[in-house]
């Protein structure tokens, strides 16, 4: 029986909405850690002013160690590399925080090359500090028309990666995009989606390398309806989650990437009547009728992408809006 990529582990993360916190700000810090979210990181890049970096990283340590963040992924978006801060970034918050540090979030990956610095540096900094190598996951996002060329590479580039991102207000500038609202179409594009090419390309690269894609922010954070039809748009297509960047977005964020209760629960059925129909007690059967369907192996493929999406946002079958 062929299989899908590992649909389980640190890899396959809940990360239905993934909240930006910007290290410098304190209060903010402090909410989230009350906010329902899946992934939160702290933010040390865009989010952070020149003169507020170091200081940024002190409150994300004191913010990682001190913090509530049970049931949280919590990460760290690190400077991208053509800044002099990455190192750093790395250096100062993962010696003083790394054993409560699940995910470091990479920036304007353009090459394997930039994956690949990241691992290294990340590795030998966690052998200094005496924590597990290779715990800390990352998080790759492309934000340019540069990485998205190199997107396969990337991809491939680090055991580590867990997902991929899609960086739209940076990349809607590296193509020259006319307009300035970041996550809605561009005034004059009336058919189909501006952004489908890439977030259909980083999909492809992230199921290729068995890791998740996850849709970057909709900066226009008091439009809710805007935020869940630019949701709708990538969760139709098959994305895990999408980040977050203020309280009134996350119950979207959150209902949208679950799936509905009735699709889990037939996506359960169908994993259990075809595990059935292909043992010896259902006669070794590949394909089976489940009621006015008949399922088999493909049946099972999509099954398990619903059945896993599902258990990870803490579904169960038979228990109606269960979490």
């Amino acid at each position: 029986m062929s299989s899908l990529p590992s649909m389980s582990g640190p890899a396959f993360r809940s990360r239905r909405s993934v909240l930006s916190v910007p290290g410098s700000n304190t209060r903010m810090l402090e909410k989230a850690q009350g906010l329902d979210v899946d992934e939160v990181f702290f933010d040390l890049e865009d989010a952070v002013a020149a003169d507020a970096k170091e200081i940024a990283r002190v409150n994300v340590v004191s913010a990682a160690l001190d913090g509530k963040w049970s049931g949280k992924t919590v990460g760290v978006r690190v400077n991208d590399w053509t800044t002099r801060w990455t190192h750093r970034d790395v250096m100062d918050v993962v010696s003083a925080a790394g054993a409560r540090i699940d995910v470091l979030v990479l920036p304007k990956a353009e090459s394997a090359a930039h994956v690949s610095a990241l691992d290294l540096l990340l590795t030998q900094v966690e052998a200094a500090a005496g924590l597990d190598v290779g715990r800390i996951g990352l998080e790759v996002q492309i934000e340019s028309a540069q990485g998205l060329m190199n997107i396969a590479s990337i991809a491939a580039a680090s055991t580590r990666t867990e997902s991929l991102v899609f960086g739209p207000a940076d990349f809607m500038a590296s193509v020259n995009m006319r307009s300035l609202v970041v996550g809605e179409q561009p005034a004059g594009y009336d058919v189909g989606d501006a952004y489908h090419f890439a977030l259909m390309t980083i999909l492809v690269a992230a199921r290729a390398n068995g890791v998740q894609a996850i849709d970057g922010p909709y900066l226009q954070v008091r439009d809710v309806d805007g935020f869940r039809r630019s949701a709708s748009r990538s969760a139709a297509l098959g994305y895990d989650g999408k980040w977050v960047l203020h309280p009134d977005q996350v119950n979207a964020a959150n209902e949208v990437f679950t799936p509905a209760q009735r699709d889990f629960e037939r996506a359960e059925a169908i994993l259990t009547a075809y595990e059935h129909s292909t043992s010896a007690a259902g006669g070794h059967r590949g394909a089976v009728m489940l009621g006015d369907e008949m399922i088999d192996e493909a049946s099972r493929k999509m099954a398990m992408v619903v059945a896993a999406k599902g258990r990870a946002a803490g579904l169960r079958a038979g228990v109606e809006g269960a979490t």
